[in-house]
């Protein structure tokens, strides 16, 4: 899996402090996350192809995530695109775009797609055969999902050795690395077991937008290999982080802990403070691997 952030600032824009985006690479797919205003400049400044964005995630209906949208869309028609495209949402993001669209008299020439969510618990709202998403029920002033992504390990491993030891023909090969047994040299049945090892372990990354701290959503990213966790507030600003259901950065360490996860980014940060390094501090004193996150920074694993 490969993480840019584009954008990872709260509310208002600004020249230096673009709201919330992110593109997520993951096997075949590249995803886009919430789309702030000035989303598709960042897309541009830092070359990612539009034409390979085929689903985007939207986790509520504040500008600050998703009013970047519409320019996006207008630009993909503008640039003859043909793909269909799906937009994951809440209930209200299909009727706040078409009807921008239909006042504009420039509805697109490709087909759109909205998957519009109003489930209270977490659901599964994409899958293919290597990738899935699931939704993650967050506590904001609207209604608000993160989403959990999951690339999965893929086929089980062939063991050269072991194929070359049984005089295995290479004919098999794609039927053992799906689990199938095989026929040796001398005709045996030979066990999968002998000849595979288990498929990787799935990467999942875990992101986690506009939230009050929510202990109940620990069980829900439990290990995952990379949590976003909006960090809006200071530990000194508590009190309005509980009147607005945001989270401090020591909450969002607090949550990397309790759910054991790999490494923690923070983001959405609120543009009152001028040094980043005051967040990672403060959410270091509950979890040691903080990365913070910027525009343009960028997370493999």
């Amino acid at each position: 899996m490969r993480l840019q952030i584009l954008g990872c600032y709260a509310a208002t824009p600004r020249f230096l402090a673009p709201p919330s985006g992110q593109v997520l690479e993951a096997g075949k797919h590249l995803v886009l996350i919430d789309c702030g205003e000035g989303t598709q400049m960042q897309l541009r400044r830092f070359k990612v192809r539009f034409s390979r964005i085929q689903h985007i995630f939207i986790s509520h209906l504040h500008g600050d995530h998703f009013f970047g949208l519409p320019g996006l869309i207008a630009t993909f028609r503008l640039l003859g695109r043909e793909k269909p495209l799906h937009i994951y949402g809440p209930v209200g993001i299909q009727k706040a775009i078409t009807l921008m669209l239909k006042i504009g008299d420039s509805w697109t020439d490709f087909p759109l797609h909205f998957h519009e969510l109003s489930a209270p618990n977490s659901e599964l709202i994409f899958q293919d055969a290597t990738f899935s998403v699931r939704t993650l029920p967050l506590d904001h002033r609207i209604y608000t999902n993160g989403f959990l992504f999951t690339l999965s390990g893929g086929e089980r491993r062939l063991m050269p050795e072991a194929v070359e030891k049984y005089g295995i023909d290479k004919a098999y090969y794609r039927k053992i690395k799906q689990g199938e047994d095989a026929i040796d040299s001398s005709g045996a049945l030979i066990s999968n077991a002998l000849l595979t090892e288990a498929p990787r372990p799935p990467k999942r990354y875990a992101y986690c937008s506009d939230t009050a701290f929510q202990p109940a959503l620990a069980p829900l990213i439990k290990g995952v290999d990379v949590l976003y966790h909006e960090s809006t507030f200071l530990a000194q600003e508590a009190a309005l982080a509980e009147k607005t259901k945001h989270s401090t950065a020591g909450e969002a360490g607090q949550m990397a802990r309790m759910a054991e996860v790999g490494r923690l980014v923070l983001g959405h940060y609120s543009t009152r403070y001028k040094d980043l390094e005051v967040f990672r501090k403060e959410a270091l004193e509950y979890f040691p691997r903080v990365v913070l996150a910027e525009e343009g920074t960028v997370i493999q694993w």
